[in-house]
């Protein structure tokens, strides 16, 4: 049998601490992993500093006051006749709501296709169902006549 009194050691005797074995050092020491982000953080207090900068310095230098002639549409002179703006297409904003759509379904859709093999047949079927809505939403467009220019 062996002696574990060696091994048995008062704690007291291991851990004095008191306040006199405090260090002020102690207080701004960073962990390893936390002085790794020092650099992030100082490029965040750089970019928001500059992104201010830039938005007040030409409030700074402006000398210019812009009077009503100067923020007119027609600054030439001539008043505008009938109706000045003209109104913009809703088809337009239907088309781009179209894209977005099926630009975010092809961006879905590179990372399941290189993933494949890992996620398996769960990853397949899942993708399919996200692809036979997208579908039927574009059939069913399609269908509504969203798609014709008028």
């Amino acid at each position: 049998m062996q002696d574990n009194s060696l091994d048995q050691v008062n704690i007291q005797d291991q851990v004095q601490l008191s306040f006199f074995d405090f260090k002020p050092q102690q207080l701004f020491a960073f962990d390893s992993s936390i002085e790794q982000y020092i650099p992030v953080l100082i490029f965040a207090i750089i970019a928001l500093c500059l992104s201010i900068f830039i938005l007040v310095i030409p409030f700074i230098i402006n000398k210019m006051r812009p009077d009503k002639e100067i923020n007119s549409q027609y600054e030439c002179g001539f008043e505008g006749e009938g109706r000045v703006r003209s109104g913009f297409d809703v088809q337009f904003y239907l088309v781009a709501i179209l894209f977005i759509i099926f630009d975010l379904e092809v961006a879905f859709l590179f990372p399941w296709a290189i993933s494949l093999k890992e996620i398996g047949e769960f990853g397949f079927w899942s993708m399919m169902v996200f692809l036979s809505v997208l579908t039927i939403g574009f059939i069913y467009e399609w269908k509504r006549g969203a798609l014709d220019w008028k």
